[in-house]
């Protein structure tokens, strides 16, 4: 059996140890009550803080950072935070932006992370996150495919921001996912209509569907003001679809053991 261990920071933010090595999902850690601008008249405010200081995280072998240009995946305490890590693993852009120990990656590019004699291979994974045509508004996103000797199930994968697209269908076409992390709340902004710029719960029930996870948990569907769908909407619409069991909901600042 493999196992890996996570634990619900809050948002976008979780911290994964498997295999001797410790990861951090996109570092959120500001208090809440902040407005932060997302660029072209969209704005957001943060509801609710992290469950978990960042000074309780302690070591980490890596950042992964989905993209570094919104705060609800990297604000100023996260930002802070990134030096303390070996490895921030990112976007191409992101990681010239942010130089230091990050690195970018291009999609299906891969990061070998090694330790106690264990390899946990890193593959980045295409991301679009909002509408079609929406890239140079938004800017360069990328998932995490992550898998390593022992694993039964299959590999664990987290979406990033991002909606459902051709890339994550190629996603369940080139690998057996055991473990789906899908980056939900439907975010939508006021001045771009109905447009959304994250997976909805009928979204994540369509990627679910292709890829057939053992278990879904879901990330980024609360805490938020331009997350516009929560726990409950995404439990309404799994359940549907008749995938209520598959979902996994982390209870905060408590650490879970998974079977990968």
């Amino acid at each position: 059996m493999s196992t890996c261990r996570i634990t619900y920071v809050g948002a976008s933010t979780a911290l994964i140890e498997v295999a001797g090595l410790r990861l951090l999902t996109d570092p959120v850690f500001d208090p809440p009550g902040g407005r932060y601008s997302f660029g072209l008249g969209t704005a957001s405010r943060k509801l609710t803080g992290p469950s978990v200081t960042a000074d309780a995280i302690g070591a980490m072998d890596a950042v992964l950072l989905s993209h570094d240009q919104h705060a609800d995946n990297l604000d100023g305490a996260g930002r802070e935070l990134l030096p303390r890590a070996t490895r921030v693993l990112t976007t191409q852009r992101g990681a010239a932006r942010l130089g230091g120990n990050a690195r970018g990656l291009a999609p299906w590019s891969r990061f070998d992370l090694d330790a106690q004699g264990t390899r946990v291979r890193v593959v980045a994974t295409p991301a679009r996150h909002g509408p079609p045509l929406s890239r140079p508004i938004v800017g360069d996103v990328i998932g995490f495919l992550l898998t390593w000797d022992g694993q039964r199930h299959g590999a664990l994968y987290l979406s990033g921001d991002t909606v459902w697209f051709k890339g994550m269908a190629e996603v369940a076409r080139r690998f057996r996912v055991g473990t789906f992390v899908p980056y939900l709340g439907g975010a939508r902004f006021a001045i771009s209509g109905p447009a959304r710029y994250t997976l909805t719960g009928r979204a994540a029930v369509h990627a679910t569907e292709a890829l057939s996870p053992r278990a879904v948990i879901p990330l980024h569907y609360e805490g938020w003001s331009h997350l516009r769908e929560g726990r409950e909407e995404v439990q309404r619409s799994f359940a549907e679809a008749g995938l209520a069991e598959q979902l996994r909901w982390l209870p905060a600042g408590e650490s879970v053991e998974l079977d990968v």
